[in-house]
């Protein structure tokens, strides 16, 4: 997730207004209490393990993944490809030059059948800011985004679905390539929209793997800091604009079918521009071209007291968590696959 110290001075200045307004035009904030848990679709515990290395190889045997290190950029680029080409699915390339060297955004599809009519596409990126080696920013992200992939990819076969899934690992989301033309989910959001690629709907996992459980320790922007959320950081976050409000309430409903996982959900009026803190990361150049789109966070910095530092290392992600996540984000595209 993308912000630097003096955009957050300038969003904490101008909070108070921005938000009131933004409440008062129809901010929908949604508080989903866990369901009674179904069958699990994945292996929890498995999959705990594979995102813990996943996340080692992203931060500790690369490290820094900024644009400053070009290298370790495509080291990275490297690792997903192969990860995904090892549980047999078809990867390609998106490439795209900046600044004198080739970054790309990295794509694998998971198909039931060959014409499917139902597409969905599910981003994190990979790259980590500038000093950091971004374990939850966004290291915790890529991590689920391999492992939902492989377990979907498991359900071929099981049963007829009418479903694509296009997974993206995009290039570049950090500064200085943020809200620029070279930002790896503007690339793609884009070339979507000139080719008419249809996406019903895109989850972008921004920050993912964080949680507190001292009571008080999940902030909120005012106002919403005065209604019922929750106090501890033990929820996953959806945040979609009003365009995708039946999106929002449909990955709700599924995710609240995993009682280990609680969810909270907020839609945003005018794609987040009153809020501008729910625009920085990659489901926002999906909203400016009129794609439904939701945002899967930890709440970043309103719960991370590590986001953006050098602290922001693995020994502070909470697996278990992570792989609640994965499997609440397969019970959906399954579902997605069944619904007429």
């Amino acid at each position: 997730m993308s912000i630097t110290p003096l955009r957050l001075l300038d969003y904490l200045r101008k909070g108070v207004g921005i938000m009131a307004v933004t409440v008062m035009l129809g901010c929908d904030p949604g508080i989903y209490a866990p369901a009674e848990r179904e069958r699990p679709m994945i292996r929890v515990e498995e999959t705990r393990e594979r995102l813990q290395q996943h996340v080692r190889e992203l931060t500790v045997t690369i490290g820094e993944r900024s644009v400053f290190h070009p290298k370790n950029l495509k080291r990275t680029e490297s690792y997903i490809e192969s990860t995904w080409r090892d549980m047999g699915l078809p990867v390609t390339l998106d490439t795209y030059e900046y600044q004198g060297f080739t970054v790309a955004n990295v794509i694998a599809t998971v198909d039931f059948g060959d014409h499917p009519s139902r597409f969905l596409v599910v981003g994190a990126h990979y790259d980590s800011v500038m000093g950091t080696v971004g374990a939850d920013d966004n290291a915790s992200a890529v991590a689920v985004l391999l492992e939902t992939a492989r377990w979907l990819a498991t359900q071929r076969g099981k049963e007829a679905l009418d479903l694509r899934v296009t997974f993206v690992a995009f290039a570049l989301e950090e500064p200085p390539a943020f809200a620029t033309r070279y930002m790896g989910s503007r690339v793609y959001a884009k070339r979507a929209k000139q080719t008419g690629e249809r996406i019903d709907g895109m989850i972008c996992l921004e920050m993912v793997g964080y949680t507190c459980k001292q009571p008080g320790c999940q902030r909120y922007p005012l106002p919403l800091m005065f209604r019922k959320y929750p106090r501890e950081g033990n929820f996953i976050g959806v945040v979609g604009n009003f365009g995708s409000r039946a999106f929002t309430r449909s990955i709700a409903r599924i995710f609240r079918r995993n009682a280990d996982l609680p969810v909270v959900t907020l839609t945003v009026p005018f794609s987040g521009w009153l809020l501008p803190s729910v625009r920085l990361s990659d489901h926002s150049p999906f909203w400016d071209q009129g794609y439904h789109a939701v945002m899967v966070t930890d709440t970043a910095f309103f719960r991370n007291p590590y986001y953006h530092s050098a602290a922001d290392t693995m020994d502070k992600l909470d697996f278990h968590f992570m792989a609640e996540l994965v499997e609440s984000l397969v019970m959906f595209l399954v579902n997605q696959g069944k619904a007429p």
